[in-house]
């Protein structure tokens, strides 16, 4: 009843290569049923390839939209069309199999169903599969070995539900084919269709700023890193050669155009910050890692106050003295 995630990779493509495969990847189909009352539901789900999403279902047209150029893999229009169809199907009949075993699974309204599946390749090869299902936000069950197991800490609940689900022993042999043998094969048309975006080398963009002051006599000194291809980064502060322990690294954010951005802030005495430096290495830079001293920002905004100050006083004095001007003329 919960296979929302079956079609999707049940007639997806298998032929590609893993030529420069170096690091793990995986493709995995996320999806979220919410539940506000009986009647009452909505339905969320994407497809992922790592961390960059690849597809999303749109539910007011019951279709599925392509991310990027090369997300159809190495299916032609008919054979998505009648994906489509599979998945519109599938859904329709999973909700309501939810809302049918919701009162004997105990679900309270509102409730929310989470799940994600989908495999890992690494070097070419299947280093894993998985598929599990949450309640609430917290784990439910899982899908290994051809059936379906409960998390010890979910209860009965999830007991009740995996004996409903172990009860279709044709439908698990199904679930363990696509998740071992038909997921891997899609990631490596993906790799394939998407090589010239996926290997691409973007080099960041950084800049200094400083962030809301700690306390007295403390900075935030904060190293912005934008806009760079593919995720791996490394950003530090350091003070000559030496590596300051307090940076702090916030989460690699993803931007619009598929590049990302890294923020990484240290707190310092106002009096310790002259002799700083950000570095930035990054696979795009060909090891001319990008290094940005505070002392320079520091006289930058310096340099910046003093041609601007004089100038907008300038400014002001000629508009006041055009006001004038114009006063006396004025009978």
């Amino acid at each position: 009843m919960l296979f929302l995630l079956l079609p999707l990779l049940a007639v997806l493509p298998g032929d590609g290569n893993a030529d420069g495969l170096k690091e793990p990847v995986s493709f995995h189909a996320i999806q979220i049923a919410s539940f506000y009352n009986h009647s009452w539901k909505r339905y969320l789900a994407s497809g992922w390839l790592s961390d960059l999403q690849t597809h999303t279902w749109d539910s007011n047209s019951n279709t599925i939209i392509f991310l990027w150029p090369w997300s159809r893999g190495n299916f032609s229009n008919g054979e998505w069309k009648e994906l489509e169809t599979l998945f519109r199907i599938h859904i329709i009949r999973s909700l309501e199999g939810i809302n049918r075993y919701a009162h004997e699974l105990q679900f309270e309204y509102p409730f929310e169903i989470q799940m994600t599946g989908g495999c890992e390749l690494h070097s070419g090869k299947v280093s894993g599969s998985f598929f599990r299902i949450a309640y609430q936000g917290s784990d439910f069950v899982s899908f290994q070995n051809n059936s379906w197991l409960p998390y010890p800490v979910a209860g009965n609940k999830a007991k009740h539900l995996c004996k409903v689900l172990n009860q279709n022993q044709h439908g698990n042999d199904i679930t363990h084919s696509l998740l071992s043998d038909t997921c891997p094969r899609f990631i490596l048309g993906l790799l394939d269709a998407g090589k010239a975006h996926l290997q691409r080398q973007v080099k960041p963009e950084a800049w200094l700023s400083r962030g809301p002051s700690p306390g007295p006599g403390h900075l935030q000194l904060v190293c912005h890193v934008s806009g760079f291809y593919p995720k791996p980064v490394w950003v530090m502060w350091m003070r000559s050669e030496q590596e300051q322990q307090g940076t702090q690294r916030g989460d690699i954010l993803p931007i619009a155009d598929g590049t990302w951005y890294l923020r990484a802030t240290l707190e310092v005495a106002a009096g310790e910050a002259a002799d700083l430096s950000c570095r930035v290495k990054h696979s795009s830079l060909g090891g001319q890692d990008i290094v940005l001293y505070w002392e320079h920002h520091s006289s930058m905004g310096l340099i910046i106050l003093a041609v601007i100050v004089p100038l907008l006083l300038l400014i002001g004095l000629v508009l006041w003295f055009r006001k004038r001007c114009f006063c006396e003329d004025t009978p």
